[in-house]
């Protein structure tokens, strides 16, 4: 009578162990391959990424050796337009899929506001190199020191989703050199989005790249302006909007209802596009 008992704890034990080696080798896992469930990078070579790149009346962007770090729009007939824009895009595809930015923003002002730049990360588009917040940083400051170099116009940076995470270090790091922000469905840190999508695992405490926009932004005290979506599935909407409660400098807030991560309306002709654009430009704030 005594020896089913034993079999019955011996039988628990063995299911907990089980249970536990599952839970501990699933969690290795997600800390192994972090880089590989955060970035999702579109290849091309530069050929054929200048074709589709010309269809779009984009041109190339490069730096003082020649080499390709992005696209940036036709300057207006009339000359440069006023002010340069970084577009610094979402964790998936590449920089050229974002032309959608540079319609928006050349649209106001009848191109004569903005020049849009818009950023490739290493290891995405043509660009080589591995995906990374340090290398993501590396990269944009060296990108910002170019445009700076011998042209006083105002930078302003654009950050989507993950890549406002490097605006907003890139900012934090150039208070005096960049004019102003406007972040697209950005949260507070990687760590906040992290723990939500794996509740059951500590993950905020092994991650590699933290993108700890709450921290950068209180070095930061430019215009900011917040685009977040209602019905957000990736970067819930309380992360965006604890952001931007938090941040002390001038601010604005747009938030679209009924909108997810990836369905906002990015046409030239919607309205937001000239109030996100009198609000960074604004002198009175």
């Amino acid at each position: 009578m005594r020896t089913e008992p034993r079999r019955v704890r011996a039988l628990l034990l063995s299911l907990l162990r089980i249970g536990a080696l599952a839970y501990v080798g699933f969690f290795l896992l997600l800390v192994a391959f972090q880089r590989r469930l955060m970035y999702f990078p579109a290849r091309g070579s530069e050929r054929d990424l200048r074709k589709a790149a010309e269809a779009r009346r984009l041109l190339p962007w490069r730096d003082a050796s020649g080499a390709l770090i992005g696209w940036r729009s036709r300057p207006p007939a009339s000359g440069a337009a006023g002010n340069r824009l970084i577009v610094f895009h979402g964790n998936a595809g590449q920089a050229l899929d974002r032309g959608y930015f540079v319609d928006g923003l050349i649209a106001q002002g009848d191109g004569k506001l903005w020049e849009v730049y818009l950023f490739e990360y290493p290891g995405y588009g043509a660009r080589p190199g591995s995906p990374g917040e340090k290398s993501f940083g590396r990269a944009a400051q060296a990108a910002l020191d170019h445009l700076r170099q011998n042209d006083e116009r105002p930078v302003y940076l654009l950050g989507e989703s993950l890549g406002g995470g490097v605006a907003t270090q890139l900012a934090a790091a150039n208070p005096d050199g960049v004019a102003g922000l406007f972040l697209v469905t950005p949260f507070t840190n990687l760590g906040d989005v992290a723990a939500y999508h794996y509740p059951r695992f500590p993950v905020r405490f092994f991650l590699w790249d933290r993108y700890a926009n709450d921290e950068a932004l209180k070095k930061y005290r430019g215009p900011v302006g917040f685009l977040l979506t209602g019905r957000d599935e990736v970067v819930p909407l309380r992360f965006g909007k604890r952001l931007h409660d938090g941040y002390a400098g001038p601010k604005r807030l747009w938030v679209q209802e009924n909108v997810s991560h990836n369905t906002i309306d990015y046409s030239p002709a919607a309205p937001w596009w000239r109030a996100v654009s009198d609000f960074l430009l604004s002198k009175d704030r």
